[in-house]
């Protein structure tokens, strides 16, 4: 275990982006590392389109909740919910956010339109994977890495050939995407 990695990641999204399934994967990936891991998230009305917020700590914590202010990083699938969850980032945090244009006054770190290169990719279930692979690429000193994420994916997706093939495809992508 490395008992140096402590991380607080706030995932935010909406209803159907995945928010919960890219908290998993996370998860997965520090247990597989031998890292302390928990997880807590809030649904709303995410059945409806409702925001979906989930809270990841890597590390020795002793509680679930990241407070305001405290959070290390924040990935967010849906550029509307940042102006509501920046709150959470501490002052040096980094964020990774879904959109298609940051504007010129934007403190966002990294941004993907994740959106259309789902569009392009036929998939539009695919950018929380995309947002996944651009937080790994991008973010300094992640606690995990694309290779971790990809083990996770090909132990959960298994059986499902076609879906594994589109989700590590996606993942990539956002990797890569410029």
């Amino acid at each position: 275990m490395n008992a140096s990695i402590r991380q607080q990641i706030i995932i935010s999204g909406v209803g159907g982006q995945g928010v919960l399934f890219v908290t998993r994967l996370l998860a997965e990936a520090a247990m597989d590392r031998g890292i302390p891991v928990f997880t807590s998230e809030t649904h709303g009305m995410a059945q409806r389109g409702g925001t979906v917020l989930s809270h990841l700590k890597v590390g020795d914590f002793s509680s679930p909740l990241i407070r305001p202010g405290r959070a290390d990083g924040l990935l967010v699938l849906k550029e509307e919910n940042l102006s509501q969850h920046r709150v959470f980032l501490k002052s040096t945090g980094w964020t990774v956010v879904n959109t298609a244009s940051p504007g010129p006054d934007s403190d966002i770190d990294n941004s993907v339109d994740a959106d259309r290169f789902a569009l392009e990719m036929s998939n539009p279930k695919a950018v929380n994977l995309i947002m996944l692979g651009r937080a790994v690429s991008r973010v300094n000193r992640f606690f995990c890495t694309l290779n971790d994420i990809e083990t996770v994916l090909s132990r959960r997706l298994a059986h499902r050939t076609e879906m594994l093939d589109a989700s590590l495809k996606a993942l990539r992508m956002g990797h890569t995407a410029p």
